[in-house]
């Protein structure tokens, strides 16, 4: 946000103008030292402050007018009593007293009340080319130098030594009404968020299906068609059935045909079972032989 900076009374600093008014028009002299008076030369120009400058005006006898305007031109005055007024011709006027002349044109064109007032102490008005102001003008020369050459290097130094940009504000863009949806808008949108869920519902039973599947192949073998999967399968088991046999084999007699063999076995079982019958029998075979 931008702000406007108002100059005060104490900021304004003054300088002194010598306008020569040696064959000039009246006019035109007039508006040149106004526009001094009233500081509107200045880029700090205030219409509510006294912002101008001092102007000494020279030569105020030799101000020139155009045509028959010195014959014509007349200034009255009154007292204010009847039958009191005066009148005076430019050209008697500048007889007697010139830069009164001068004087009274310039206050024309100033502003009245006591602003004006406080202007018009800045002005000097001299009817020849002398003037005792010579030390103040050489004072504001010597200062509008300085101030010059403190701008100059206030400048160079800037320039060599660049201070920081300053950060700007952000753009502020007008927002614009969102426009209301219509009913078939609506449910155009509910559509088509019906259809997107019934999409994803279809998408994640496919893939809950897939992954029974690959749970199944992993348990089962991958193709039951497959035949030597089959068989070797069939092979596997049918060698864990003879590896049983063959430890049963192990714990009974080879040949089932061998009848010493299997009454030998089973005497021995009879006389683990039976100790006393075993003694009765091998007593009375001893008797027998």
């Amino acid at each position: 946000m931008t702000s406007t900076v108002r100059r005060k009374a104490s900021d304004i600093a003054k300088s002194w103008h010598v306008v020569d008014a040696a064959d000039r028009p009246l006019g035109r002299v007039a508006t040149e030292v106004a526009t001094l008076l009233r500081g509107k030369h200045k880029p700090t120009y205030e219409p509510h402050l006294d912002d101008g400058d001092f102007v000494i005006i020279v030569n105020a006898a030799k101000v020139k007018l155009s045509g028959r305007k010195a014959e014509q031109k007349a200034y009255y005055r009154h007292s204010g009593y009847p039958g009191n007024l005066r009148k005076r011709t430019y050209a008697e006027q500048m007889a007697i007293r010139p830069e009164w002349v001068l004087e009274r044109t310039v206050r024309g064109m100033l502003p009245k009340g006591p602003l004006g007032k406080r202007i018009r102490r800045h002005l000097k008005v001299y009817p020849g080319p002398d003037h005792p102001h010579q030390s103040q003008v050489t004072g504001s020369q010597r200062a509008a130098e300085a101030a010059a050459l403190a701008e100059a290097e206030a400048l160079q130094a800037a320039i060599e030594s660049p201070p920081k940009p300053p950060r700007l504000r952000p753009l502020s863009v007008p927002e614009t009404p969102t426009p209301r949806p219509t009913r078939r808008e609506k449910v155009a949108a509910w559509l088509a968020e019906l259809d997107e869920a019934r999409a994803a519902a279809e998408a994640d039973a496919a893939a809950m299906a897939e992954a029974e599947a690959e749970a199944e192949d992993a348990d089962l073998p991958e193709d039951e068609g497959d035949a030597d999967t089959a068989a070797v399968v069939e092979d596997e088991t049918t060698a864990d059935a003879d590896a049983d046999a063959e430890a049963k084999d192990a714990d009974l007699p080879e040949d089932e045909g061998d009848a010493d063999t299997a009454a030998v076995v089973a005497d021995e079982t009879t006389a683990e079972a039976d100790p006393e019958a075993a003694a009765e029998s091998e007593s009375e075979e001893t008797e027998e032989n």
